[in-house]
């Protein structure tokens, strides 16, 4: 193991920060292939070529938690070198993917890399730096995640233009000189046998439930009403045991206490109806303009960017905000609404030729400004009033949450666009599906006012405030 006083900080956080960017990016980056992939394997739906997104999604959901808790107990470092070689290898995979099935498996795999990756490259982090130093290192890395979700759809245009499997193979050369970087550079930490064993059994269960719910929503446009009630109503009823066991389990992925605070508990359900709505939103506006418009990849992913470069500066508007004395909950609210308003917008504009700078700017702009209000108001809010012992596990519960919601958003836009026939058809299918969302939005910020304390909120502390810049990623 390398000894810390051998170690540049600027090279450790370089190293820690890339594989964070190389996970968050997976997470966007295939918005845009989403069209290429379906051409490449004809003849499947797009309930199938949903999975893509999906899968990782669901995986990455179940198991940031428990795999962080082992990494705590047996070894971050090693766990992160695991973490990343997987999510490498898995990558290499979904690149070579002879068929649609084989690309799948590989996203579960690539998904589980992940969900190692990030939880042990923050817990690597604030171990080796500095109390003093420690809060500005994880802004640096929170960023990275940041710079990864804005940056995801440009890149995977310009990656598409080669070809989608270059939105894997990317990763792979990237990813081995990072582990060749990790295994030199980076130091284990680790708490001991003194942290418990995480539910693991909780975690699969939770993974069949949402993949169940998954599934019922997106076939609810080709199965019938009974199937779609069978499937619906079976993960339902497995989310009943997983909730029933995390109250009994000794380490929960998910522990029922936190949810009984009440900026966290509306906090979770505030991000996860509005990730459901983002989700939804970016899946319906890359699908417009690729499949209507008949944009290419790299036009598409340029054309979706204005909307993220909104983020950081809205962000800081809504910090100040706070600062000031204005309610979280109001500032979620706000953030929301303008989502809406923006998807309104959209929906009501959109036509058959092309007209982006009239159309859909508009629309991106607003829905940026939104979510740069809400999205890091929710994140630095939800683990401010857990107790000092629970804020990594309260900040990975609600990033859970968000990726949660960001399988259901992408569920609900496919079933809702089904399989159009035609041009009125399909205009018809995403106004609809642009409704949806909007509605999604007004409901999240009604849950979003939920979040405001009942009492004053105290001045944050050193670790309080280290733990607001953890909670944003």
């Amino acid at each position: 193991m390398a000894k810390q006083s051998q170690v540049s900080p600027g090279l450790l956080l370089t190293v820690l920060c890339v594989a964070s960017f190389m996970a968050g990016l997976d997470l966007f980056i295939v918005n845009v292939a989403f069209t290429d992939i379906g051409r490449e394997f004809a003849g499947t739906s797009m309930a199938d070529l949903s999975w893509v997104l999906n899968a990782y999604a669901i995986v990455f959901a179940a198991l940031l938690v428990p795999l962080g808790r082992l990494a705590d107990r047996y070894g971050r470092k090693a766990g992160f070198l695991l973490g990343l070689a997987v999510f490498t290898a898995a990558s290499l995979a979904c690149a070579a993917a002879p068929s649609l099935g084989w690309l799948i498996g590989s996203r579960v795999a690539q998904a589980a890399g992940a969900a190692a990756l990030i939880p042990t490259s923050l817990g690597l982090l604030l171990a080796a730096y500095p109390p003093r130093r420690r809060a500005g290192a994880v802004r640096i890395w929170s960023a990275a995640a940041a710079v990864a979700a804005a940056a995801g759809p440009a890149a995977g245009g310009v990656l598409v233009e080669l070809s989608w499997r270059w939105v894997f193979a990317v990763n792979v050369p990237i990813g081995i000189l990072v582990l060749a970087c990790a295994l030199r550079y980076v130091p284990d930490s680790r708490e001991g046998r003194s942290s418990r064993v995480p539910d693991l059994a909780g975690a699969a269960i939770l993974t069949a439930a949402i993949a169940l719910l998954a599934l019922g929503i997106v076939e609810a446009g080709d199965w019938t009403g009974r199937q779609t009630a069978v499937v619906v109503g079976t993960s339902l009823l497995i989310l009943l045991w997983f909730w029933l066991r995390s109250q009994r389990h000794p380490s929960p992925v998910l522990e029922p206490a936190l949810l009984g605070v009440r900026t966290f508990g509306w906090s979770n359900a505030a991000i996860l109806l509005f990730t459901v709505a983002f989700a939804a939103n970016l899946l319906v506006g890359i699908l417009w303009m690729q499949q209507i418009w008949q944009y290419s990849a790299i036009r598409t992913g340029l054309c979706v960017a204005p909307g993220p470069l909104m983020v950081p500066l809205f962000a800081l508007v809504a910090g100040r905000m706070v600062a000031r004395g204005v309610p979280v909950g109001l500032v979620t609210a706000l953030g929301c609404s303008l989502c809406a308003a923006g998807v309104v917008l959209m929906g009501s504009s959109i036509g058959q030729t092309p007209a982006y700078a009239t159309e859909m700017l508009p629309g991106w702009l607003i829905g940026g400004t939104g979510v740069g209000l809400a999205l890091p108001t929710i994140l630095s809010a939800a683990a401010a009033d857990l107790p000092d012992h629970r804020f990594a596990t309260g900040s990975a519960v609600v990033n859970m949450s968000r990726q949660i919601g960001g399988v259901l958003g992408v569920s609900v836009a496919v079933a809702v666009l089904g399989t159009p026939q035609g041009y009125a058809d399909a205009h018809r299918a995403f106004v609809q599906a642009w409704l949806v969302v909007a509605v999604l939005l007004v409901v999240a910020a009604l849950a979003a006012l939920g979040m405001t304390p009942r009492r004053p909120r105290p001045v944050p502390s050193v670790r309080e405030k280290e733990t607001e810049v953890v909670a944003g990623t």
